[in-house]
């Protein structure tokens, strides 16, 4: 399996506050990784600092076999990213905003549209494409994101507590979603507060506390006989502080 994400030794300071220390984590095409940790653990500094928003104090992270740091377009190329507060042109129609994205990542005009079509219409959006995101509900956009952030294929997503606003229906099409896009090779890597949610995904896990990892492995190996992983995440992040 391909190498996707290899994060070396990063660590981030805000001032004399340490967000992240010596974090390592690497992805292989195809995974699908959970981030799970309290607040203020440092997941969402993490996520900013794989998809270029933020640079680290230390360390080195590579996307798909490029250096973020030495070629910041090429390897946000190979990503897509959705915040925990999406924020999207309001005086644009869906297709405008995905006609946008599609040339931000110079999708051949041949095979995008069909694309995009193909997932509005998972996405229950089809109906809504042609009228203004400003007129949009907030799970309409949150949707309208997922649509987004799938249709160029990266070889990376990071996703970072997206759920809110979803109902139970398109929360389920969305994991499928990403089920399928990581069946295709994607490397998934997503943050939530659902530890409900992670242990349905199950696969690979990671719980982050105070900036370090407390754990980062199969969730079959943290978790005993009958054990829940509420359980073992209050426990783990307890005896942390």
């Amino acid at each position: 399996m391909t190498e996707i994400l290899r994060v070396t030794g990063v660590s981030k300071y805000f001032g004399a506050k340490r967000a992240l220390d010596g974090i390592d984590l690497t992805l292989r095409s195809g995974d699908m990784y959970t981030l799970l940790g309290p607040n203020g653990a440092g997941k969402t500094t993490l996520l900013k600092l794989l998809c270029g928003l933020l640079r680290p104090t230390e360390g080195a992270i590579r996307i798909d076999g490029i250096a973020l740091a030495d070629d910041p377009v090429a390897a946000k190329r190979r990503m897509s990213y959705i915040p925990d507060h999406p924020t999207i042109f309001e005086r644009l129609t869906g297709w405008e905003y995905l006609a946008f994205v599609a040339g931000t990542y110079r999708l051949a005009a041949a095979g995008w549209a069909e694309a995009a079509a193909r997932l509005l219409d998972f996405f229950d959006l089809s109906a809504e494409a042609r009228g203004l995101i400003g007129a949009y509900s907030h799970g309409m956009r949150q949707r309208l994101c997922f649509v987004a952030a799938l249709l160029p294929d990266p070889a990376l997503l990071l996703i970072d507590e997206p759920w809110v606003g979803l109902d139970p229906r398109h929360l389920r099409k969305a994991v499928e979603a990403l089920r399928a896009a990581a069946a295709r090779g994607t490397a998934v890597l997503l943050s939530t507060h659902s530890l409900a949610l992670a242990e349905e995904i199950g696969g690979r896990i990671g719980i982050l506390n105070q900036g370090r990892f407390l754990w980062d492995g199969r969730i079959e190996n943290l978790l005993g006989e009958k054990e829940r992983l509420e359980a073992v995440f209050l426990r783990l992040t307890e005896e942390k502080e």
